[in-house]
């Protein structure tokens, strides 16, 4: 018996699916997103050439070489390590010994690529005020136009533990949103960008301010918040590694999401929705 065979038509086919581009990030968001991505780096690695002036921290009023540090990164012979507390981490090659410097951070992560504190202190402070201004600018701006309670502030469904742990392991299992979702700032990514412009950014401003001599002077009480002028770098250097840590895992997120299509949506504004998988659609 003859098989017979029915044509394929267009009804048959998986449907295909619309990735629409639509203008998801605003000028202003993008000016400040490169403006302080440049000024973050800048400051990072103007603050290595300052920390490797005395490449030790502490807390409260110690601060000379023979005090006992909480953290160190030195050298021993020709042998770099990290000591945190009691433990010890090598990084010959690293920090703290490399083919091309004897000092905490080697010459590529400082600037200037060699060392002279009072051109990493002038990069630095530079930069410190451009910092100032821009967020200053970027909050006005968040007010006035409202994005940050439209874009950046929790809803009352994404506040539920249960939503945000759901987020969470979406992250995870590296499903990020698709189709309309994608859109908008996802809890996580608003959770850290509020960390970055409401905890980190105005805490390394003010402990960089607590350890200005000028404003020492002027304003004595303070230092006496934090209980000294090392406890003020010890924090500032702690919000330069929580910003370092951002950037890492910010720039691992873009990776995995689409590097192609998350550029564009910070350089153009211009955004390509990803497709919706199966189990997205109500």
């Amino acid at each position: 018996m003859e098989a017979t065979m029915q044509p394929v038509t267009l009804q048959d086919e998986a449907p295909s699916v619309s990735r629409p581009l639509v203008y998801r990030t605003k000028l202003p968001v993008r000016i400040w997103h490169w403006l302080n991505a440049l000024t973050i780096f800048i400051m990072l690695m103007s603050g290595a050439t300052i920390f490797n002036a005395h490449p030790r921290l502490y807390w409260g009023a110690y601060g000379a070489n023979y005090d006992n540090p909480w953290l160190v990164i030195g050298r021993r012979g020709q042998e770099g390590f990290l000591r945190l507390a009691s433990l010890e981490i090598p990084t010959t090659g690293f920090l703290g010994y490399t083919s091309q410097s004897i000092k905490a951070f080697p010459p590529l992560v400082t600037i200037p690529n060699y060392y002279s504190l009072a051109e990493g202190r002038q990069w630095h402070f530079f930069f410190a005020w451009v910092l100032v201004i821009s967020i200053a600018a970027y909050l006005i701006y968040a007010l006035v136009s409202k994005h940050l309670q439209r874009d950046l502030l929790l809803t009352s469904e994404e506040r539920k533990p249960s939503h945000l742990w759901h987020d969470i392991k979406q992250h995870a299992r590296l499903k990020f949103p698709t189709g309309e979702a994608a859109k908008a700032y996802n809890p996580l990514q608003k959770l850290a960008y509020l960390g970055v412009i409401g905890v980190l950014i105005p805490l390394v401003i003010l402990t960089g301010m607590m350890m200005s001599p000028t404003l020492n002077a002027a304003f004595p009480w303070l230092l006496e918040i934090l209980g000294g002028r090392q406890s003020a770098r010890s924090l500032h250097f702690l919000c330069a590694t929580g910003f370092f840590a951002f950037i890492l895992i910010h720039v691992l997120m873009v990776v995995l999401a689409g590097p192609l299509n998350e550029l564009r949506s910070m350089i153009t504004g211009w955004y390509r929705l990803p497709a919706e998988r199966p189990e997205d659609r109500p």
